[in-house]
């Protein structure tokens, strides 16, 4: 009771009001300090909590719990930039049109986004062309007018994005990107006028190339700049592009085509083989399988039939579908995801608060050492010149773009990339802190294990007839051990026995008449209370006394329970007695990928542990499996919070992986909450990362990603920092001309935004084959359910068969004087097993040869003695033999 009132409890904390949060498209941001200016302007709005701001996306995201929209508005404008608001359910539209543009200067116009780089580049070459024979003693110079004819329009009419955005940094009493480029181009080519003003035609020295040029390769740099990061949100526009335009709904018995925004929860929406799945629902008819590659990153199509839920966006593949839509829109799994990536990118990295100081006085710092430097060069040389010309290299080479972009442009590369391999990432303070953990804690249930009982092993004289009798038992009901009866027997090939009379004994089982006679599948207490035999009492048995059939029966029990797994037992009536036949054993299979995925992570020297709410012995079992040293058994909810502090109490950083309710305490308390998105909405919302498909190698994943995404934001922002330290005081000392500079600066911005592309060529690491298969030595693996063929007939009568059995034995092997047997041993788990098996064998012939391979229960023996004894031997050390060469 205190268990389920701590969920509802923390259920409800989860869900409690938040503050609301709008988003933005910002136009006219060129570099770091424009954000720094326009997030400002949005914290000093009245009702504004937080405000972020994200040059890569040109988006704002503010939060508060009473934002008045146009107050956002028009401080953005006083700022001098323009907004408009985001509608969330038009939010990946918007995106995707503001990613289209190219350059980011807004809607595409008719002229395609490359024209002014182009025009500027024909009217610039003219102005350098002649400079290229002066190494060669080629003195060709255009004649002044001609030069003023040519730049005047690259100053003025090309460049004029440069003073417009100048001017409205000026009147925000700030500073950016463009206005240094403005003030330095202006210099130039005011100094060029001034020269052929006063000197006439005949003027030598004018320095029109270089404002021509500069602005040319700014227009250059930021042309491309657009284009890598509309390649950076190639990932939104891949989501996007899963989304259907309409829907073909049935409405009074026809089929209608309505669009998308006119779908509602509830219709009955009808998927023809090749369509894409117009929103999220429930089958209702039909069968298929669908493809969700883009969406969950599985690469295997997901069959799909009645009563199973199925995601917006997946393609549908050779069969006809009629869809219950239970969520539309902006509400369904696609458009949720969109958001979610959407949101990370447009988040602030923690690293990119050093940003945001040196940005805030980054223009006034350049400003001033380009005064410095033209006054000092003026009054020590008595050049000006040569001095206006070294401020104005200052102020060219001074690049805050490379610093504005560094950051948001690798978490925009990176969360689009895991996303694509399944992994959302919510924010960017988790894509950071991914990059440092040191522990990985996992809960059990649903995340390591597959989360539901199965069927993992059959005991009995005849497994087959034992599966049979179970199923037909509980046919009728709908309990979880039941459902896993049912699909173990169907997976086998059964034919369901006819059954009747049948009905619960509560807290005991179930019991039915099967042909005719009495059938009870139960506890121990119920076998006792029928007097089956249970405790080796005598009755009659197929083919072996009844006491030795119990006893084995018991033993078997006994170690299936001492792993954590539930055991049920079967009775069945025989020539009017009643007498136990043999069990079904229950637990919860671990996932494929569990063990890999718990070896990666110990690989890359991260501490794995698990927490679980379930009972220690099958915490035991399944840690043992794993290669687990280190889990906590029976916690609840608040336990498992309390357990990821004192793991962190050392200052390392711990990641919890949950899915459920009572894992969102631990989701909340770690520093970075994983969610498995089978689980519960709940832990998704809690968490900071959410694995799209339930498989633990993910968690592997989203850590290495995390950290190589880390490694390029590090470079970007040593490379912008780095750059602007040298290159400033170089171009202060006159060791740099302004076209050089001007280059350089688009230079810095290009590559910034291209090294954070190339974490576009990341793909997950898989382990080798067979890690995830092979149980290692001392570890006892899970194998899925075998049963032997209906007729299989083996030469040794074993006392018990268990679960794997092998019909097809291998002929014998004449090796000398000696037979090569070769034998399938059921029951081995660890190396003392193999030391017993072996034992016993050399028990009759201590000469024999024994090789054994524990994974396939293969026992090989050279050995002149007689196969029966051999045999026998194996099976009185309590390891039934089920498959032998003939003697």
């Amino acid at each position: 009771m205190s268990q389920t009132a701590n969920q509802a409890g923390t259920a409800q904390a989860i869900a409690a009001p938040r503050s609301t949060t709008l988003q933005f498209d910002i136009r006219g941001m060129t570099c770091a300090s424009c954000v720094a200016r326009v997030e400002k302007a949005l914290r000093g709005v009245p009702g504004v909590d937080e405000a972020s701001v994200n040059l890569a996306t040109e988006k704002a995201r503010v939060q508060g719990a009473a934002i008045d929209v146009q107050a956002v508005l028009a401080a953005i404008d006083r700022a001098g930039y323009e907004a408009l608001v985001v509608d969330p359910a038009r939010q990946a539209h918007t995106a995707d049109a503001a990613a289209g543009t190219g350059a980011g200067e807004g809607p595409a116009s008719r002229w395609p986004a490359w024209w002014p780089v182009a025009l500027a580049a024909l009217l610039s070459l003219p102005l350098v062309a002649p400079m290229l024979g002066t190494p060669f003693g080629l003195h060709l110079m255009l004649p002044g007018w001609a030069q003023l004819a040519l730049a005047t329009p690259v100053q003025f009419w090309l460049g004029a994005r440069f003073y417009r955005a100048g001017w409205k940094a000026v009147r925000a009493g700030a500073g950016n990107m463009d206005l240094l480029v403005a003030l330095g181009t202006s210099a130039a080519y005011a100094l060029s006028v001034w020269t052929l003003v006063r000197g006439g035609m005949a003027a030598q020295h004018l320095y029109f190339e270089s404002s021509a040029v500069v602005i040319t390769l700014v227009l250059l740099g930021k042309w491309l700049e657009g284009r890598a990061k509309g390649q950076a949100v190639a990932a939104i526009r891949a989501l996007q592009s899963l989304q259907a335009t309409h829907a073909l709904v049935r409405r009074g018995g026809a089929d209608v085509q309505v669009a998308l925004d006119a779908l509602r929860v509830g219709d009955l929406v009808v998927v023809r083989p090749g369509e894409r799945v117009p929103a999220d629902g429930r089958v209702v008819e039909g069968d298929s399988h669908l493809d969700a590659s883009l969406l969950t990153g599985e690469s295997l199509p997901v069959a799909a039939g009645r009563g199973d839920r199925v995601a917006a966006g997946a393609v549908n593949g050779e069969g006809l579908l009629l869809l219950e839509a239970t969520a539309v829109g902006a509400d369904s799994m696609l458009s949720r995801i969109i958001r979610m990536v959407e949101d990370a990118q447009a988040a602030k990295a923690p690293i990119q608060r050093l940003v945001d100081r040196v940005s805030a006085v980054f223009v006034p710092v350049v400003l001033l050492i380009s005064l410095i430097t033209l006054l000092g060069w003026g009054l020590a040389t008595g050049d000006w010149q040569a001095a206006l010309l070294n401020a104005v290299a200052v102020q060219v080479i001074a690049c805050p773009c490379a610093l504005g972009l560094a950051t948001p442009t690798g978490i925009m590369v990176g969360t689009g990339t895991a996303a694509h391999h399944g992994i959302l990432i919510k924010d960017a303070a988790a894509l950071e802190t991914a990059h440092a953990l040191r522990v990985v804690a996992f809960d059990k249930t649903g995340t390591l294990t597959e989360g539901r009982p199965q069927v993992l092993a059959v005991e009995g004289t005849d497994p087959r007839r034992v599966l049979a009798l179970a199923w037909a038992v509980q046919q009728y009901s709908e309990h979880p051990l039941a459902q896993a009866v049912t699909l173990a027997a169907r997976e086998a090939g059964l034919a369901l026995p006819a059954a009747s009379e049948a009905r619960a004994l509560p807290g005991r089982g179930v019991q039915a008449r099967v042909d005719g006679e009495p059938v009870y599948l139960g506890n121990l207490r119920l076998m006792r209370e029928l007097g089956a035999g249970v405790d080796a009492g005598k009755g009659t048995g197929p083919g072996v006394g009844q006491g030795t059939v119990a006893s084995a029966l018991r033993e078997a029990a006994a170690r299936h329970e001492a792993n954590g797994r539930t055991v049920s037992w079967l009775a069945a009536g025989q020539d009017g007695a009643l007498a136990v036949c043999g069990l079904l054993v229950f637990g919860d299979r671990i996932k494929p990928g569990s063990r890999a995925a718990v070896a990666g992570l110990q690989a890359l020297g991260i501490e794995v542990v698990m927490l679980t709410g379930d009972n220690a012995g099958s915490a035991a079992a399944v840690a043992r499996e794993l290669g687990l040293s280190h889990y906590l058994a029976e916690l609840l909810p608040g336990d498992k919070a309390d357990a990821l502090r004192k793991l962190a109490a050392d200052g390392r950083k711990v990641a919890m992986v949950g899915d459920g309710i009572n894992d969102a305490p631990a989701l909340a308390a770690a520093d970075v909450g994983i969610a498995m998105a089978g689980g519960t909405d709940v832990a998704m919302h809690t968490a900071g990362i959410t694995l799209m498909r339930g498989d633990p190698l993910l968690v592997q994943d989203a850590i290495a990603i995390s950290r190589r995404t880390y490694r390029k934001i590090r470079q970007n922002l040593a490379w912008a920092f780095v750059y602007n330290v040298v290159g400033i005081p170089v171009a202060a000392f006159g060791l740099l001309n302004p076209v050089l500079a001007g280059a350089a600066m688009a230079l810095s911005s290009v590559s910034v935004v291209t090294n954070a592309l190339l974490l576009r060529r990341w793909v997950p690491a898989r382990p080798a084959a067979g890690v995830a298969a092979t149980a290692a030595p001392g570890e006892q693996a899970l194998p899925a359910l075998q049963l032997p063929p209906a007729a299989a007939a083996p030469s040794v009568e074993p006392v018990m068969k268990d679960t794997v059995i092998n019909s097809e034995p291998a002929g014998p092997q004449t090796q000398g004087e000696q037979t090569m047997y070769e034998l399938t041993v059921e029951d081995m788990s660890c190396k003392h097993c193999v030391g017993r098996v072996t034992k016993a064998v050399q028990g009759i012939d201590p000469d024999a040869k024994v090789e054994i391979d524990l994974p396939t229960k293969k026992v090989r023996i050279d050995s002149g003695a007689d196969l029966d004894r051999i045999a026998g031997a194996i099976d009185e050390a309590g390891y039934p033999v089920s498959a032998r060469t003939p003697a």
